[in-house]
């Protein structure tokens, strides 16, 4: 059987159902025919990115994931740079 895959309106539908309608995440399983364990999973990531929730393919993680990686290269470049430092220090130290 094949993944079932679902738009970034869809799910932002089915989760202001939840939220806002006041339906239980068991309701609007049976009714849009979705794994209960997928609505608690939307459910949450609206809750912790809000309006930024589903991007790309429909999933925030993807999104955290591309950040976490620019902030350890940035590190990267800023450590390397501080050793740089840190040696010129020593360099300027010794031929005083």
């Amino acid at each position: 059987m094949a993944r079932r895959k679902f738009d970034k309106q869809f799910k932002n539908s089915a989760v202001k159902l939840i939220l806002e309608e006041g339906y239980s995440v068991k309701e609007v399983s049976q009714e849009l025919e979705v794994h209960a364990n997928s609505l608690y999973r939307w459910v949450q990531e609206v809750e912790e990115y809000g309006e930024s929730a589903f991007p790309g393919n429909g999933t925030a993680l993807a999104d955290a994931q591309n950040k976490i990686k620019l902030l350890e290269k940035e590190n990267r470049y800023l450590q390397e740079e501080l050793e740089l430092l840190k040696k010129f220090r020593v360099f300027l130290k010794r031929s005083k």
